[in-house]
């Protein structure tokens, strides 16, 4: 849930609220339905696997291959695959629902750390939030259901239009900031991005907002120059509040497999992220990515997202995607 500590204040607003536990539930109920909308990709199919109902070395290989094949990453199913295979030496997994017992124990070992949600320090003024992610990673759409988000927290929340490149940028975001009753500072299209994050982080302090959310133009990792832009808004963040932008938020998308991968550890290098955003998880029928970031990163995972509406928008939760991924009840 959020922590909100806020300064003294003669008119403070409603203590923030934690997301109904059924509203989780559902999100984590239509990721279940929606990955490999079958049977599981990790399970399907493996107690034909199974010779005498025995755990063997054939099992083992296809659950590697599955994993591999489902963006796990080489590094981290071979992670999986000694703890399991230890297991299965030590004669500790007798029959199927051993073997699944043993993996999900595996999977929740490497993706619970990363399960941080983002904490909003009152301290700060704003608390400054600079979103950055590649073109098509659902960015803006992404901090439209995070104001609202954070909104039912009872948090006042501004907008930066800082991808100034697109005016359709800029109108998508003022749409979400109608939505959500949410004021959205902007500039004309071809405007210094680093001046609109400038002016509006010295309007939120003026109106005392408590988050800033700061939208960027998409920025191909690969592209040194456009790097170099994003780190000067983050430094002229940086000269109205020292402590500013307080989260860079990277969002992904998860149907992107291993390149978004590369893409985190290259925007990570560049403007040290503190928070990930998986997007379209709905898109891809594996969702192993998650794990590969967990594993090899280990920055915390904040929210996913499974779909276009803003319910289809939480705060990652590993246990139950773990078991959604194995079609297991949360």
């Amino acid at each position: 849930m959020f922590g909100f500590r806020s300064k003294p204040d003669p008119t403070p607003d409603a203590a923030p609220t934690q997301q109904p536990p059924a509203a989780k539930a559902g999100l984590f109920k239509r990721l279940r339905e929606k990955l490999n909308r079958g049977d599981s990709w990790l399970t399907y199919d493996l107690a034909n696997l199974l010779p005498g109902g025995r755990i063997d070395d054939s099992v083992l290989d296809e659950l590697e291959t599955r994993l591999i094949t489902a963006d796990v990453g080489v590094e981290t199913t071979e992670r999986i695959l000694e703890r399991l295979r230890k297991q299965v030496a030590r004669k500790e997994l007798g029959n199927l629902d051993a073997l699944l017992a043993a993996l999900r124990g595996s999977l929740l070992e490497i993706v619970q750390p990363s399960a941080r949600p983002l904490e909003i320090e009152g301290a700060a003024a704003p608390f400054a939030i600079l979103v950055v992610g590649v073109n098509g990673a659902g960015k803006t759409t992404t901090i439209g259901k995070l104001a609202r988000h954070l909104k039912a927290q009872s948090l006042k929340v501004m907008l930066a239009a800082a991808d100034t490149f697109r005016a359709a940028a800029v109108e998508q975001l003022q749409i979400w900031g109608q939505r959500n009753d949410v004021t959205v500072i902007s500039q004309a299209t071809g405007a210094d991005p680093a001046a609109v994050a400038y002016d509006a982080m010295q309007a939120a302090q003026a109106r005392r907002i408590q988050v800033l959310i700061v939208d960027t133009a998409g920025r191909l990792h690969t592209q040194s120059n456009l790097m170099d832009e994003l780190k000067k808004v983050k430094r002229v963040m940086g000269r109205v509040d020292a402590s500013a932008p307080h989260e860079v938020l990277l969002v992904l998308d998860a149907s992107q497999g291993q390149n978004a991968l590369q893409q985190a550890r290259l925007f990570n290098e560049a403007l040290g992220v503190t928070g990930i955003v998986l997007t379209k998880l709905d898109g891809t029928a594996k969702g192993g990515i998650v794990f590969a970031i967990a594993s090899e990163l280990k920055l915390p995972i904040r929210y996913i997202g499974i779909g276009e509406s803003a319910e289809d928008f939480a705060e990652f939760d590993a246990e139950a995607f773990v078991d959604a991924l194995l079609k297991r009840d949360a």
